[in-house]
């Protein structure tokens, strides 16, 4: 029955059953008489019902149709309400939202993604998952709303915004031997042991790849999940830490850091805000990934280099 089922023809039967005459019915509907004629005879047929009888010069609804009157009513106005336009309220908006990035995003610009969200969506429950390189390949299936990384294209298959870019740098606590050097060089690079910041997106391994093709090779002496647990390394030892510009510009805001510029010239780091095509049309996703953009690029933390 359902398939045989149209909207139009349910809102004819309406207007039909209001107007109890098939050329004013076809006036409002914009249609020929003939062709709510035509409608008329596929809805009695399909309800198995005259639904509308000639009494004199008008038609009279039947009493299964005086029954169907109500319900069809109010199935067309929440087919309307389904189908309309409305605003998006914020502060209505109930959902967990879920958000993947590196930790370093976690901990310098989250908060102010946060303080927009209890002021002005305080019902949505953020969760925040750490980027793992496989969730590119498997982003809908992972169930992750919105999500920022490092890529050197943006990805084919989602929809992104570009946030930004910059190239890699040697981080170091202020007072490392290397920090006196008027200029970095490839051997400087390699006589130090290195931390590698493990969460996130891929942070050096194009470094490595320049300085593989200058013949040299630096040693991984420690490997953490975390920037917290690597400041905490780099500060209480002479470990180096090859990182983006922009990560060590800030972390050397806030801690007796330094950075140097490369001894090799490596690929520039590509930012990107990435989200599912689906959402591009969904109002709660766009005012969601507009607050974490305005975040991202205006935050005391954030890259600021587009």
């Amino acid at each position: 029955m359902l398939n045989n089922i149209n909207l139009n023809l349910l809102r004819s039967l309406h207007v039909l059953l209001e107007e109890c005459h098939v050329s004013h019915a076809a006036q409002r509907l914009n249609l020929t008489q003939s062709a709510v004629s035509r409608q008329l005879a596929q809805l009695r047929e399909l309800s198995g019902d005259p639904l509308l009888v000639r009494e004199g010069n008008q038609l009279v609804a039947t009493p299964r149709a005086l029954a169907m009157q109500p319900k069809l009513r109010e199935l067309l106005e929440q087919c309307d309400q389904l189908m309309a336009d409305k605003p998006f309220d914020p502060a209505l908006w109930q959902q967990e939202f879920v958000v993947s990035s590196s930790d370093y995003v976690a901990q310098y610009i989250l908060p102010d993604v946060v303080a927009v969200m209890v002021e002005q969506a305080p019902k949505v429950n953020i969760a925040y998952r750490l980027w793992q390189p496989d969730y590119l390949e498997r982003f809908e299936q992972s169930g992750i709303h919105l999500a920022s990384t490092m890529l050197a294209q943006p990805p084919q298959q989602l929809s992104s915004i570009a946030l930004g870019q910059d190239s890699s740098v040697c981080l170091m606590r202020l007072g490392h031997p290397l920090d006196s050097e008027p200029v970095m060089t490839c051997e400087h690079l390699i006589a130090f042991p290195h931390l590698k910041v493990t969460g996130g997106g891929d942070k050096d391994s194009q470094a490595d790849i320049a300085l593989k093709q200058q013949g040299y090779q630096r040693r991984i002496a420690l490997k953490v999940p975390f920037f917290s647990a690597a400041v905490n390394a780099l500060l209480s030892s002479d470990y180096l830490m090859i990182v983006p510009e922009h990560i060590a510009r800030n972390l050397s805001r806030s801690y007796s850091l330094a950075y140097r510029d490369l001894p090799v010239v490596s690929d520039v780091h590509r930012y990107w805000l990435m989200w599912h095509p689906k959402y591009d049309q969904d109002k709660a996703h766009e005012w969601m990934r507009t607050k974490v953009l305005t975040a991202m690029q205006t935050s005391s933390y954030s890259i600021g280099m587009i």
